[in-house]
């Protein structure tokens, strides 16, 4: 395998957040980390030094290029992806990072006392568009978008929104496509551009986006 990103750092976001209700529960979503983990695999083994801030999964990097942060909730990660994302030359925000998290998080386990339950939700920092607002030129920046419905007018907004460079639509409407799957379907937007891609297991989705970051960089 040619090292082509020999010397260069990618910090990327892998997996779900849990945002905890009390010591027990949480809100969290169905995201494996697959995609975020081939794509930490993929650079690693292309001569890239990753650095990897995942959340709760069940995966374990294989690559030594690979320094995994581990975190649970979406302002761990964001703290952890502020901190390493200056040094980085290329970021990629793969993880399904919770939209909102509990205005209060119960000390101790909420017990069962009437027919519903109410929890107030505030809104989580969004980690692409705060760290957009601070992508110098010379930064690279991919997003990921899970749509169901105007998939593509939504991931130009959010591609702009957040100062990213692409963006990968996934899409639940295919079947194979998104979470718990070992296979994923893919466009990558640009600003003036739309790659589309069929069906593939996420380690060959994985080189396509790896590739394609490639030609727009150094080719």
């Amino acid at each position: 395998m040619e090292k082509l990103f020999e010397g260069k750092t990618v910090v990327l976001t892998a997996g779900p957040t849990y945002e905890p209700i009390d010591p027990v529960r949480f809100i969290g979503n169905h995201s494996t980390g697959k995609m975020g983990y081939a794509l930490a695999e993929c650079f690693a083994s292309r001569g890239a030094q990753v650095q990897l801030v995942a959340g709760p999964t069940n995966l374990q990097a294989q690559h030594e290029g690979i320094t995994v942060t581990p975190v649970t909730t979406a302002d761990e990660m964001y703290a952890a992806v502020k901190r390493l994302a200056p040094a980085a030359d290329i970021w990629v925000f793969a993880a399904a990072v919770a939209d909102y998290k509990p205005k209060v998080v119960a000390t101790k386990k909420i017990k069962k006392t009437g027919a519903e339950l109410t929890i107030e939700l505030v809104k989580n920092v969004d980690i692409a568009a705060a760290l957009g607002k601070e992508k110098r030129e010379n930064q690279f920046a991919l997003g990921f978008a899970l749509e169901t419905d105007n998939e593509d007018s939504n991931a130009r907004e959010k591609l702009k929104k957040k100062n990213l460079n692409m963006i990968v639509l996934n899409s639940l409407n295919d079947p194979g496509a998104g979470f718990k799957h070992d296979t994923n379907k893919i466009t990558i937007i640009e600003e003036n551009k739309t790659t589309a891609f069929e069906l593939k297991h996420k380690s060959e989705v994985a080189q396509d986006i790896v590739n394609l970051i490639w030609e727009r960089l150094y080719v």
